[in-house]
């Protein structure tokens, strides 16, 4: 929920929870470490300190703050309460840039180090991935990576919170996020080896509306791969099997089950198990579907963050 100047309520909520009180850097990272293991053992574990002091940084940040931070479940850990949830959410964005203010205190402020946390859509992650964080790391050897994958909705969630600082997704219903553009993929066609279009270079949306489709069954993506006929006023191919794994349709397709839509395109055209498949261009005009890197509009990205986006939209 956002307010008539577009922050988030939770901000605000955060940012009254804060005013006129004063802690220190170690109790905000107690407790951050203490939500994200949801124990004071987990916590104290990461963090390489004893249990009482996470326990005893944390009362006292509670009773700085004059809230409950957590709800303690005897011998089932922690859960946040509501104030804890925004306050979280909050911290994480500035847990960031003190680690970077640390880094320019210690005469390294124009390297890049640490940890940077970046999200990917599950199905660009073994295409887009590897080579970015090998790039980065290799240019920037004192930072590394820590990837979270996820479909559309869920990246969306995790920037907004601050569980990632920067996403690899499609350009679509982005929302309040910025983005650049990385790359622009068109779909194509996937067929068995075998099957009578085989052998051409490219095929219009027409000739497949009675063919058996293989469907790649994600969120929003389904529906692309459907609107490409309902917006010629084609009528839907009909839906032999459905599947979220981008592998399992292209294995599905190469086993005579059906074609497929799909729009990244691996180096080879083998399957898992060895089986050909062929891809045809798509003779229509039909839209690329935009491949970006994502961020929150109202966050101030790290330097680490800053150079991930440089790298990957420069690809």
């Amino acid at each position: 929920m956002q307010d008539a100047d577009g922050r988030r309520a939770g901000g605000n909520a955060a940012e009254s929870l804060v005013r006129g009180h004063s802690f220190t850097l170690v109790q905000l990272r107690y407790f951050a470490a203490a939500a994200e293991q949801t124990t004071m053992t987990g916590a104290s574990r990461v963090l390489m300190v004893s249990q009482s002091a996470v326990s005893t940084s944390i009362a006292q940040l509670e009773r700085e703050l004059g809230v409950q931070l957590f709800v303690r479940h005897h011998a089932r850990g922690l859960s946040l309460t509501t104030a804890g949830e925004d306050f979280l959410r909050e911290l994480r964005p500035f847990l960031a840039h003190a680690s970077d203010l640390q880094d320019a205190a210690r005469g390294v402020g124009r390297s890049v180090v640490g940890e940077l946390v970046v999200g990917c859509f599950s199905t660009l992650a073994p295409f887009r991935l590897p080579v970015a964080v090998a790039s980065f790391e290799s240019r920037f050897p004192q930072a590394h990576v820590r990837v979270v994958e996820g479909e559309h909705a869920q990246l969306q969630v995790a920037l907004r919170e601050g569980r990632c600082e920067v996403a690899v997704m499609y350009g679509y219903d982005l929302g309040d996020l910025d983005h650049a553009l990385i790359d622009s993929l068109r779909p194509y066609v996937l067929v068995p080896s075998g099957h009578p279009l085989a052998e051409r270079g490219s095929v219009r949306l027409a000739e497949l509306t009675e063919l058996p489709m293989i469907l790649l069954d994600l969120p929003h993506t389904s529906n692309y791969f459907v609107s490409l006929f309902t917006a010629r006023g084609l009528d839907q191919p009909p839906v032999r099997f459905r599947s979220p794994g981008f592998e399992t349709v292209r294995s599905m397709v190469a086993h005579g089950h059906g074609f497929a839509l799909l729009n990244q395109r691996p180096a080879h055209d083998l399957t898992y198990d060895g089986t050909p498949v062929r891809l045809l261009e798509v003779e229509d005009d039909v839209d690329a579907l935009d491949v970006v890197v994502s961020w929150p509009a109202t966050s101030r990205l790290t330097r680490r963050a800053q150079e991930f986006i440089t790298l990957v939209s420069a690809v």
